[in-house]
């Protein structure tokens, strides 16, 4: 096998949160480079819904073409911390470039979030980042190319992103606020960055300066049919929720996505068993989100999705509307 000679060969990423998802992500894109990954996360036992292990990643990892360490990290407590920024260094005799991804997350208002809930969010998204920062730092100042990036929005104090759910932005402003901070305190030795997804102010901008356009005449029902149509039942048997759609506008209604009871159901009406979760929405842009030209997260957090019930449900959906996508 030829040597990788990417940009981050030899070269040493610890990432928190690296099981799954973008940190694995990022993980696996570096290893291509023939980058040692460390995988800094608690996973490791799959869970039934959440496939990945810290040990499942590193597989990958070396697969891909580069070296792995994985190590149990809670970001929560510091010694695990330590231990594992130890046993990197160690390992491979340095840190040059830490990616803080760790997050927890819960799209909740205020009075809907357990107080629970909250210290999680702070103790892993804010705190967390922190302490992880704090331990490297030390080791980054050797590296010529010294990184920190962290998977947190622009700071932008528009109440928008405030009123729908509070706490979480808190939680992640203040990894925000860890790369305005570490960024001036470290000028000239560690580049500090922020990363995130395209769910945030620039597609809201965006969306915003298109002229509203109504949706042609049937589009709800025809999206309905056409999700009626994917329907099965493995679909059903990995999903477990009934869905309700209050929309406003033109082909408005009550409509609803059955995916509890045998091989599903979708129509105009409400369902035959209670609604796990209520959306209210209007009809364009029910049709935006299911043919991916509005993404419901973002939706969520610009106000224009209202939700009821099941968050975590909630969530399942957005991951079937990527697979339906295709078809609509």
């Amino acid at each position: 096998m030829l040597p990788n000679t990417g940009k981050l060969a030899g070269c040493t990423v610890f990432i928190t949160g690296a099981s799954r998802g973008i940190g694995k992500a990022i993980a696996l894109k570096a290893a291509k480079d023939g980058a040692n990954i460390v995988i800094a996360a608690k996973t490791t036992q799959a869970h039934p819904k959440l496939p990945g292990t810290i040990y499942t990643a590193a597989e990958e990892i070396e697969a891909a073409g580069g070296k792995a360490l994985p190590c149990i990290v809670d970001v929560r407590d510091e010694q695990q911390i330590s231990n594992a920024v130890e046993k990197a260094v160690e390992k491979f005799g340095g840190i040059d470039v830490l990616v803080n991804n760790a997050s927890a997350i819960s799209l909740t208002n205020t009075l809907e979030t357990p107080t629970k809930r909250v210290d999680l969010m702070m103790s892993v998204n804010t705190r967390g980042t922190y302490l992880t920062s704090k331990a490297c730092i030390p080791h980054l100042k050797k590296s010529k190319i010294a990184h920190i990036l962290n998977l947190s929005p622009p700071l932008n104090l528009n109440p928008l992103w405030f009123k729908q759910h509070c706490a979480y932005t808190i939680a992640k402003y203040g990894m925000s606020m860890c790369v305005l901070g570490m960024a001036e305190e470290f000028k000239g030795e560690i580049a500090v960055n922020a990363l995130w997804p395209k769910t945030g102010a620039g597609t809201q901008l965006k969306e915003e300066q298109q002229p509203p356009s109504k949706p042609p005449s049937g589009a709800v029902k025809e999206t309905f049919k056409i999700v009626k149509a994917s329907l099965n039942e493995d679909l059903v048997k990995a999903t477990q929720a009934v869905y309700q759609f209050e929309l406003s506008g033109e082909d408005g209604g009550t409509w609803f996505l059955d995916l509890k009871n045998k091989g599903g159901n979708a129509g105009y009406g409400e369902p035959s068993d209670q609604a796990d979760v209520v959306m209210n929405m209007s009809t364009d842009d029910f049709v935006k989100m299911f043919s991916g030209k509005l993404k419901p997260t973002m939706a969520f957090m610009s106000g224009k999705l209202k939700i009821k019930g099941n968050m975590a449900l909630a969530i399942k959906l957005e991951k079937l509307m990527t697979q339906m996508q295709a078809k609509l």
